[in-house]
């Protein structure tokens, strides 16, 4: 487990970030008939979605403000460049976290 709170934002912003790809997956071939047979796996998948893309956005913004910087940005990185800005935010902010950079908040 990550040793640091802005190292656990990040983790589990990633998790989250996989979790919402491998549901928006299941739409396309060669799964998309499979899933969309069944309204009810249509419907789950949906919910998977935007629950996934909350808590990606949520735990990015948490580790954002752990590391001292623009929740706002980096969050409007990440939905305004959906699935390729939350990516390169979660590296960015990852490597802040790596290199120790001081928090105001926490350090």
């Amino acid at each position: 487990m990550p040793d640091n709170p802005a190292r656990q934002a990040l983790a589990a912003s990633t998790v989250a970030l996989i979790a919402t790809v491998a549901c928006i997956a299941m739409f396309l071939p060669p799964l998309v008939d499979h899933t969309t047979a069944s309204v009810l796996r249509i419907v789950l998948l949906g919910f998977g979605i935007v629950a996934g893309l909350f808590a990606h956005w949520i735990y990015l913004g948490r580790a954002a403000a752990r590391l001292g910087r623009s929740v706002v940005g980096w969050v409007l990185l990440a939905v305004l460049l959906f699935p390729l800005g939350g990516a390169a935010a979660l590296m960015l902010l990852g490597g802040a976290a790596e290199r120790g950079e001081p928090s105001p908040h926490h350090g």
